[in-house]
């Protein structure tokens, strides 16, 4: 009988310290709870308290489908009545504890709204245990790009139809990427006529990242942060003239946010004075080479010069003279007098003033790699003779033979005058003119600006043209500018 009264004497106390550690371990407000607002959609929240030792509480709420962690800057507990303040965002919660104090049962207050929420104890750190929903990206402000044309477009005709040549300079102002996914030229008036679109490889094709080699469309469209991106724009119209301005469509995609974002920037006036000019040359087979496209070598030939990049070279032409087989030369290919074009009269294009010339610069045996000075700023175009023809417009003519040059600076000359002799001087790979105009008297430290010629013919296309090959049918252009690769006769200067 004493034994079974020490036995049921032990489980009254077990019984009773069970319940007693068991409210001590519920009794305070401490730990980690967990709860879901319906707010339209269902936020799971995670509330964790904790109890300094003088009895002081302090807390947070994280919401977990937010990715967002909110401190409470006040919590107040009279006996089983809770409130919570959450000062940052408005917001607030009052509720109550049940009786074992594993739910604390209330209602969620912000902005005028009042929805019911209930917390659970749980026992493991919910905040740390979960892994948060990511926050959605947020829309950027804008697109953080700087986008320019630094040299007005101006209208001329090549082909029989009428073309703009110009870049759009665009220079990454944030700190992620931007990819460029489209390009439209569109009007500037309120029906904003679309000119053009370009996107994919089609827009890769036409894009440079100065400083920088892309394998891929991929890459030559990426735009990093505090880098410069250049598109070669060559707008060939259906109509014969161009619209009186235009301006452009460009979209990106801004870091991780999802959606595409277009701006309309870069408005243009066009110009509409491509300067009238005389042959440089005469007689015919002369192939434009390297000439006016948007592929050539010469219309991508951004060139950092003076403190700034300029394309001198915009509207280039490479002009060399094909024989009856098509070739350039006959004999020894080494040998240049036995190139057609050696030794012919490059013309004065206009009335002008002679404001540039190089000579002394020895030929170069023809060949790739073959030079005969260092090629520098100062050697580049070899022999050359500047023109300013007035308007802000200056004529280029280089690789001349060194001592062949008949006129000096200062002197005025008349379209069709005798400049010099075609040579192979300077960073040449063969006999031929070179023959641009610019901006201002710098062989390249100056933009290229389009000519267009009073007229002449085009006799065939491409390299290895030959006189009655089926290709050879005589077009008579005026007020053009031939195009890469024509192959072209010049009637007498005027």
């Amino acid at each position: 009988m004493a034994i079974n009264k020490k036995i049921a004497l032990l489980v009254i106390l077990f019984s009773l310290a069970t319940r007693l550690f068991g409210q001590t371990a519920a009794k305070g407000l401490e730990g980690t709870w967990q709860g879901t607002l319906e707010a339209g959609e269902k936020l799971r929240l995670v509330l964790t308290v904790s109890k300094a030792s003088d009895g002081a509480y302090s807390g947070k709420i994280d919401s977990l489908d937010q990715g967002a962690s909110i401190p409470i800057e006040v919590i107040t507990v009279k006996g089983d009545l809770v409130t919570l303040e959450l000062k940052t965002v408005g917001a607030a919660f009052e509720g109550t504890l049940n009786a074992d104090r594993s739910e604390l049962t209330g209602k969620f207050s912000q902005g005028g709204g009042v929805l019911p929420l209930t917390f659970k104890r749980s026992g493991e750190a919910i905040a740390q245990a979960q892994t948060p929903k990511p926050a959605a990206p947020q829309r950027p402000i804008d697109v953080p790009v700087d986008v320019m044309i630094p040299v007005r477009p101006t209208e001329f005709k090549g082909g029989g139809k009428t073309h703009l040549c110009y870049e759009l300079h665009m220079t990454n102002f944030g700190r992620t990427d931007c990819v460029l996914t489209r390009v439209e030229v569109i009007g500037t008036d309120s029906n904003k006529k679309v000119f053009a679109v370009y996107d994919r490889d089609e827009l890769g094709n036409r894009v440079v990242r100065p400083g920088l080699s892309a394998a891929t469309t991929q890459e030559k469209l990426k735009l990093g942060a505090g880098l410069r991106l250049v598109t070669h724009l060559w707008l060939t119209l259906d109509g014969a003239e161009a619209p009186a301005s235009i301006q452009h469509r460009l979209s990106f995609k801004v870091g991780d946010y999802p959606e595409e974002l277009s701006i309309e920037c870069a408005r243009a006036i066009i110009s509409k004075s491509a300067v009238v000019i005389s042959p440089p040359l005469r007689g015919g087979g002369w192939l434009a080479a390297n000439g006016p496209s948007n592929t050539s070598g010469h219309r991508r030939a951004l060139i950092p010069i003076g403190g700034g990049a300029h394309i001198a070279q915009r509207f280039a032409i490479d002009f060399v003279q094909l024989r009856e087989d098509g070739r350039t030369y006959t004999g020894d290919q080494k040998d240049n007098k036995n190139y057609r074009c050696y030794g012919t009269e490059a013309l004065a294009v206009a009335k002008a003033t002679v404001v540039g010339v190089k000579d002394g610069i020895p030929e170069n045996v023809p060949g790739a790699n073959s030079r005969a000075v260092p090629i520098t700023l100062e050697t580049v175009g070899g022999n050359y003779v500047v023109l300013d023809l007035g308007n802000g417009k200056f004529a280029f003519y280089a690789h001349l033979q060194p001592g062949s040059l008949r006129v000096k600076p200062g002197d005025n000359v008349h379209s069709g005058q005798v400049l010099g002799l075609v040579g192979n001087s300077g960073n040449s790979t063969e006999p031929h003119l070179h023959f641009h105009i610019s901006d201002a008297n710098s062989p390249l430290g100056s933009e290229g600006l389009p000519y267009v010629f009073s007229s002449f013919e085009v006799e065939g296309r491409g390299w290895g043209w030959k006189p009655g090959s089926p290709n050879s049918t005589v077009e008579k252009r005026t007020l053009e500018m031939p195009l890469d690769l024509e192959v072209i006769r010049f009637s007498s200067a005027r």
